[in-house]
């Protein structure tokens, strides 16, 4: 592992030599090129190298101790020798992370569909709170949102929904949100004000490049519809909504957000890309023997991946066993926390993975 990272330090130091260069900056695709190569290793070089100080210097505390010294600078050195070795031990684990192999997706913008699943109106009411939960994530991240697509109901609540988030890091940080997510609660339409369990799915999905997703115009059916309002009520005269079937899978996507009928199909057509960039991902991961990350469900009550109790103000994501309070700041966007701790088990499990192998 170490002589793998003194490479990429030799490496830092000769592309850093190489951005000093004046004549670089002539030549603005390859300047852009070497400036991000030396933007991607910065973090990790910064990390070895503090890796090295803190060995070189608890080699010399330990040295220290070999020699004459008297009992309060042998308490002291003891002490920093501990802490230096607890030093070390947190850099190896960061190294550790950070060479685990990169998902080539990680800093895509993302394709977040919000679909009501099972529970009527109560469903469509927690998929609105779900989708305007991600909105304001992403507001928070400053990133960029784009609708594309909406059908609302008429009481506030949302049985599908698809946007397209702008950001670096988009797709790292949201990628987990995909699978069904259950609320527990009273709803405001339950006139006995009994519990009820409704559904929700998400399903996260990266922006495919043209290079990676490769369409044929003639197995793609193409419709126009009227553009829908909230109820169902038609707020555009015109057949500005656009209507995409991939003949060969049968995928079909709506885009009906936009003012013409040119944007929504341009809409439309990333949103099939992506969803077939996904396939071919599974495909792949099946083919090279990997497990995959299960996305979104039926929306059936028994799918589950995350549950909202309302009456214990608690979310439960119960693939890594986390609970948490406070269901209100949750739904007003504050989800970094879960973010981060599906990250970190996603990297624990990564680990002991290379470690196994």
């Amino acid at each position: 592992m170490y002589q793998k990272l003194q490479e990429v330090d030799d490496n830092y130091v000769e592309l850093e030599r190489r951005m000093a260069d004046p004549t670089l900056v002539e030549d603005i695709s390859e300047y852009r090129r070497v400036h991000k190569q030396y933007s991607d290793l910065t973090p990790i070089v910064e990390v070895y190298r503090t890796y090295i100080a803190t060995k070189k210097q608890l080699e010399e505390t330990e040295g220290m101790l070999k020699g004459p010294l008297d009992e309060e600078m042998r308490d002291l050195a003891q002490l920093e020798l501990d802490e230096l070795k607890v030093k070390r031990t947190e850099l190896e684990n960061t190294i550790r992370i950070m060479l685990l192999p990169k998902d080539p997706n990680d800093e895509k913008d993302v394709i977040l569909e919000v679909r009501a699943g099972a529970g009527g109106e109560e469903a469509a009411l927690f998929a609105g709170e779900l989708l305007r939960m991600y909105l304001r994530y992403a507001e928070k991240r400053g990133w960029k949102v784009e609708s594309l697509s909406t059908n609302e109901t008429g009481i506030g609540g949302v049985k599908e929904a698809v946007i397209e988030i702008h950001g670096t890091g988009a797709y790292s940080a949201l990628k987990f949100e995909s699978g069904a997510h259950r609320v527990q609660r009273v709803p405001v339409t339950e006139s006995s004000g009994r519990l009820q369990t409704s559904t929700a799915t998400v399903l996260v999905l990266p922006e495919a490049d043209d290079v990676e997703v490769e369409v044929n115009q003639s197995d793609i059916k193409r419709e126009h519809t009227l553009s829908q309002g909230a109820g169902g009520q038609n707020v555009q005269k015109n057949e500005t909504a656009v209507r995409l079937t991939h003949m060969p899978t049968g995928i079909v996507v709506t885009c009906q957000d936009q003012r013409s009928q040119l944007q929504n199909y341009e809409k439309a057509l990333r949103v099939l890309k992506a969803r077939l960039l996904e396939i071919e991902m599974q495909k792949q991961q099946e083919a090279a023997g990997t497990t995959r990350r299960g996305l979104v469900g039926s929306g059936d009550r028994s799918e589950k991946i995350r549950t909202y109790n309302f009456p214990q103000d608690r979310l439960t994501d119960h693939r890594i066993g986390l609970t948490i309070h406070n269901l209100p700041i949750i739904l007003s966007g504050e989800i970094q926390t879960v973010i981060d701790q599906l990250i970190s088990a996603d990297q624990a499990a990564k680990l002991k993975t290379e470690t196994d192998s």
